[in-house]
């Protein structure tokens, strides 16, 4: 760990204006359009929903502005993580952190769990902290002030924390659905650069329909599509998605947390599997022959 910290913190020190960015920017134009934006609700729908619109109104801009910000943040991470282990061969200053007391599993660790795990989670809470200013725009719009004051807290919030706990513990086991795809990615980016894409595409994309076309073996196309549908499950709904209707209000709310529990046990049950296990080989893989391309050093930025 004594290793690891400053790696992590040598990410915060070149990202952290983008990160600002990345959840600033998007609460802006959020907050400028629900303030002089026009906004407008029917009055069947209004008459159909009733007490429950400003919970619903609530929950929809809290939940909204989290997941928006989640999806920033993984997007993003996924890029950045694509080229990390070039970043530092364009200047050579990769002389100067393999000079550093510190081991190549490390170096490539750092990174991955900082943009991978951490920095989502982060803009995850973030989102949900920020979409209570949201939910108070647009509740305050829609019905007035007082609606937002009057809201079922007491429901509400456990119902917001029961989201937020369902995807930050699904994200760790996402990630592992997902690794053999990123590291292969990352390997990739670090033998064939910028080509790294487009042998990706080809070999996944085209060599899939191939495969599938010529030999009758969708394999590849089989393993990639359950990898991704894996870590969807993992992420959130396991199971059938959470449906609340527009008269069920605090009733509504107060299920929530008991759906996001079992959802997350449903997600846990999908973890012994062959593609799983045979995943995480493939990746581990992957990750060890990144050591073996680091600890060739200088000598292979070119």
């Amino acid at each position: 760990m004594n290793k690891l910290l400053p790696l992590m913190q040598r990410e915060w020190l070149q990202h952290r204006f983008g990160w600002m960015l990345m959840v600033v920017v998007p609460f802006a134009i959020a907050l400028l359009l629900l303030s002089f934006g026009q906004l407008a609700i029917g009055p069947d729908t209004a008459d159909r929903v009733g007490n429950s619109l400003p919970p619903l109104l609530a929950m929809a801009s809290i939940a909204g502005s989290g997941a928006v910000i989640f999806l920033i943040a993984g997007v993003t991470s996924l890029i950045i993580v694509a080229g990390v282990a070039r970043r530092d061969h364009g200047d050579r200053s990769i002389e100067f952190w393999l000079s550093l007391p510190t081991t190549h599993s490390a170096s490539l660790a750092a990174p991955l769990l900082v943009h991978l795990l951490l920095v989502p989670a982060v803009a995850l809470l973030v989102g949900l902290t920020g979409g209570l200013l949201v939910s108070l725009v647009l509740v305050t719009r829609v019905v007035g002030i007082g609606a937002w004051i009057a809201l079922p807290w007491g429901d509400l919030l456990p119902a917001v924390l029961a989201i937020a706990a369902r995807l930050l513990a699904g994200l760790p086991l996402a990630m592992l659905w997902l690794s053999p795809l990123i590291l292969l990615v990352v390997l990739l980016s670090a033998w064939f650069r910028r080509w790294a894409w487009v042998i990706l595409g080809v070999g996944l994309g085209l060599g899939g329909q191939l495969l599938d076309r010529l030999f009758g073996q969708p394999l590849l196309s089989d393993i990639t599509l359950g990898l991704l549908r894996g870590a969807g499950k993992a992420l959130v709904s396991a199971g059938e998605g959470f449906q609340m209707g527009p008269n069920q209000g605090s009733e509504g709310l107060r299920q929530l947390p008991g759906w996001a529990l079992h959802d997350f046990g449903l997600a846990l049950r999908e973890l012994p599997s062959p593609l799983l296990a045979g995943g995480l080989l493939f990746a581990a893989g992957c990750f060890v022959l990144l050591i073996v391309w680091r600890q060739r050093g200088a000598g292979a930025a070119g």
